[in-house]
């Protein structure tokens, strides 16, 4: 019994309404005609008796040529809609897949894209640690050849301070030897001098005259003395100077090597980050190859769906040109 209080009569009523616009009453359209109600199964049973109904009427009334032709056109008729089912579902199912396909390949597209611009982007990264690894390799040759100029000027005031110790050195043993000189003839002229109050006092003059004549050697030694405590003295603030100069350039050198100490740190930390940078740049190559072979293989799939597509719409030609030659009427011999 049909469903939803659907009978045979409104079916018919249906039908008549549908015809009568001179569309084709297809189950669809019957149900679309009842407000979308009733299963097509009853739809299609009441059809089926109606279409009988009349093909028996037709028969008992219509000369047996335009029995046969009727019964042909709908013969057509259902062989056209047998045949469009699957083509539709085809179709519907074409569609999907295509619409699925597109989908990814946009999303494809998108992550290529993005993965291009990735690429770029540690390319120029690697560009400028390139760059700045080449000024840092720059700077260490200049303060390489810096220090070495340095330890160069180190050792000259190495050298020039020693023989300031020896200048220092050979004063000093000279007013040693002066003060020895002094001392030894201080002491020779308080013996001769004790000798010669022990002697005559007619000699008196003559030590008298020696006497002076001494002092006059001690003063002129004296004057020597002098000059040599003023050299010393002058040695020695030259070498107070010269000290300085040395702990300047010492504190320098200690400052370059750290300088340089950093330099060759820095040099290490760029090489370590250029060879990661060119580790994530061979990954994103080998993902961007990977995803360039997936692309391809859904384009190839894509290429397969549209042939496919092309081979059921040549069938459908075929069935549909079948459904033409079925429906074209056939000439009758004449009785």
């Amino acid at each position: 019994m049909a469903r939803g209080g659907i009978n045979k009569a409104v079916v018919q009523t249906a039908r008549a309404a549908i015809i009568a616009r001179g569309e084709n009453p297809s189950i669809d359209a019957v149900r679309i005609e009842m407000g979308n109600t009733g299963s097509k199964t009853t739809i299609h049973r009441y059809l089926k008796e109606l279409d009988e109904s009349e093909t028996r009427a037709t028969i008992t009334q219509a000369p047996i040529d335009d029995e046969l032709s009727e019964l042909v056109s709908r013969l057509a008729q259902r062989l056209k809609e047998k045949a469009q089912e699957p083509i539709d579902l085809a179709q519907a199912r074409f569609e999907q897949d295509k619409a699925a396909l597109l989908g990814q390949l946009e999303a494809l597209e998108l992550a290529h894209s993005q993965l291009k611009q990735q690429f770029d982007i540690q390319a120029a990264a690697l560009a400028e640690e390139s760059a700045a690894l080449q000024t840092a390799s720059t700077s260490l040759q200049t303060e390489q050849t810096r220090n070495a100029g340095l330890s160069q000027a180190c050792s000259d005031y190495e050298l020039r301070i020693n023989d300031k110790d020896e200048q220092i050195r050979s004063l000093e043993d000279k007013h040693l030897h002066a003060r020895d000189a002094l001392e030894h003839y201080r002491n020779a002229i308080k013996e001769q001098r004790e000798q010669e109050q022990r002697r005559h006092e007619g000699q008196l003059q003559q030590v008298q005259a020696e006497l002076r004549q001494a002092q006059q050697s001690a003063m002129v030694r004296q004057d020597e003395i002098t000059q040599l405590h003023r050299d010393n003295e002058r040695l020695l603030s030259e070498q107070r100077v010269t000290a300085r100069e040395l702990n300047a350039l010492q504190e320098q050198t200690r400052k370059d090597q750290a300088r340089q100490l950093a330099l060759s740190e820095q040099v290490n930390r760029i090489e370590s980050e250029r060879a990661l940078l060119q580790e994530r740049l061979r990954v994103a190559m080998l993902d961007s190859q990977s995803r360039q072979d997936a692309l391809a293989e859904h384009q190839q799939r894509n290429k397969t769906l549209e042939l496919d597509l092309i081979k059921a719409q040549a069938s459908i030609e075929a069935l549909r040109l079948a459904a033409v030659v079925a429906t074209t009427p056939e000439a009758t011999p004449d009785a």
